[in-house]
């Protein structure tokens, strides 16, 4: 059963403030998600632009909105296929357990394209 659905929109260029700050990647990101310092200034906004959309997308779809645990408590990572997958930890994990049950699904859809970054997040709760 469909627990929450969340969507979220990231203009990329302003992160490009937060790539030339380590302190605000460390706060927002966990640190599997922490970008390869050889990629462009525009191709790292893009990858942290997408995964902050994700997290955004995740606090809609959980229906706290960003209160009650940290964005680093929530990573995307991609699978051996490429396939983007949200991972939560401590309070994250903690909150979405107690919502939607222990076996609850989160699916992930990301895009991004020069300026913007979208995330789509689907909660399924077990039932």
């Amino acid at each position: 059963m469909i627990f929450g659905i969340g969507c979220d929109i990231v203009y990329v260029t302003r992160l490009q403030k937060w790539i030339k700050n380590p302190d605000i990647i460390r706060r927002f990101f966990h640190p599997k998600e922490m970008a390869c310092e050889s990629m462009s200034d525009q191709r790292l906004c893009e990858y942290y632009a997408v995964r902050f959309a994700a997290k955004e997308a995740f606090s809609k779809a959980l229906g706290t909105g960003l209160r009650g645990f940290e964005l680093s408590d929530i990573h995307v990572e991609n699978n051996e296929d490429g396939k983007p997958e949200l991972f939560l930890e401590n309070k994250a994990r903690s909150i979405t357990d107690s919502l939607c049950g222990k076996n609850a699904r989160v699916h992930l859809s990301l895009s991004h394209e020069k300026e913007y970054a979208l995330a789509y997040v689907v909660i399924e709760k077990e039932v």
